[in-house]
């Protein structure tokens, strides 16, 4: 098969009719586990942030909740359950996802490909830019910068032409450097234009990613299969991912921001992980199995070597609505 670039690789890979997230009867959460999988928690502390947007914005008489690579609409439902009753008739939530509606869905989720416009509310969106196709480049014995291409069958690279001007202009900003690069312009724009469509409110990504000052020499790119990290071979049998250049993609997007790790965001929104009173135990055993096994999840959600380690970048539009 001919080699092809990294972001057309990915693209097909992932997003063909027979792509690892398109294919039938293939579930992201039976290969890799996210913040929204992980536990109720997630969305409870989301909840909070949405509470406060809806107040910045004056309760409005609709509500737009969105979420972008909405999964099977886990986080939404979950949230609709959550609700208030008077923020719940208001709330108009939307999952934009590439893959047909899942049967069984709540009919109250408007199911779409492409981010709406002229939304008034929160636009969130977990784990979706570390899928959003890139290609990479690598330097040569003789420290030219080369696209790096890949058999999409083997996954074997080989290095092909010269990096072309545009990458060459967004790695001197936010990736310099020998070594091997992964050119972040296609989540840069994508974050863009999904925080362009909020009229009023705000906009969520949380995801895995890095800074300049700490952009892994090797690059990230990785696959999951079944649970297990895998070498990402874009053959769409697994997912082909690679973190996030977070300050690139806050630059981006043009608006005020605020960005930290997760366990420092869902330490402040009451998700700190402590276990229960052995007391409880005596005194209420089903009560203290209950609050050992929300310890237990709490804990995952801000594991310093885990989803803790995810960034939340935060921005806000027309309304002032702190983050913590």
């Amino acid at each position: 098969m001919t080699a092809i670039g990294w972001r057309l690789a990915m693209q097909a890979a992932l997003y063909s009719p027979d792509g690892f997230f398109v294919r039938p009867g293939n579930t992201p959460a039976d290969h890799f586990r996210t913040s929204v999988h992980a536990s109720p928690l997630f969305a409870g502390a989301l909840l909070r942030l949405v509470e406060r947007v809806d107040a910045a914005l004056g309760h409005p008489k609709a509500f737009d909740l969105v979420d972008v690579g909405a999964g099977r609409g886990e986080l939404l439902t979950t949230l609709l359950a959550l609700l208030p009753d008077d923020l719940g008739r208001r709330v108009r939530p939307v999952a934009v996802e590439v893959v047909p509606r899942p049967d069984g869905l709540d009919p109250a989720i408007r199911w779409q490909r492409d981010v709406p416009e002229n939304l008034t509310g929160l636009l969130v969106a977990t784990e979706w830019l570390d899928n959003v196709p890139l290609d990479i480049v690598d330097t040569d014995e003789h420290g030219r910068l080369r696209k790096v291409l890949v058999d999409r069958a083997t996954g074997t690279e080989t290095l092909g032409a010269a990096a072309d001007p545009a990458e060459v202009f967004w790695l001197s900003r936010w990736w310099p450097g020998p070594g091997r690069i992964e050119i972040g312009w296609p989540r840069d724009t994508a974050w863009a234009d999904a925080v362009a469509s909020v009229r009023r409110g705000a906009a969520l990504c949380v995801d895995y990613g890095h800074r300049r000052q700490e952009r892994p020499v090797l690059g990230s790119l990785t696959g999951f299969r079944g649970g297990r990290q895998v070498p990402p071979v874009p053959d769409g049998s697994c997912d082909v991912t690679a973190h996030v250049a977070m300050d690139a993609v806050a630059a981006a997007a043009g608006t005020p921001y605020r960005m930290i790790r997760q366990r420092e965001a869902l330490t402040a929104l009451g998700v700190d992980g402590a276990r229960p009173p052995l007391t409880l135990a005596r005194t209420d055993p089903k009560g203290y199995v209950r609050a050992l096994s929300a310890a237990g999840a709490a804990a995952e959600l801000i594991s310093s070597t885990g989803l803790g380690e995810h960034w939340w970048l935060w921005h806000t539009i027309g309304v002032e609505v702190p983050l913590l």
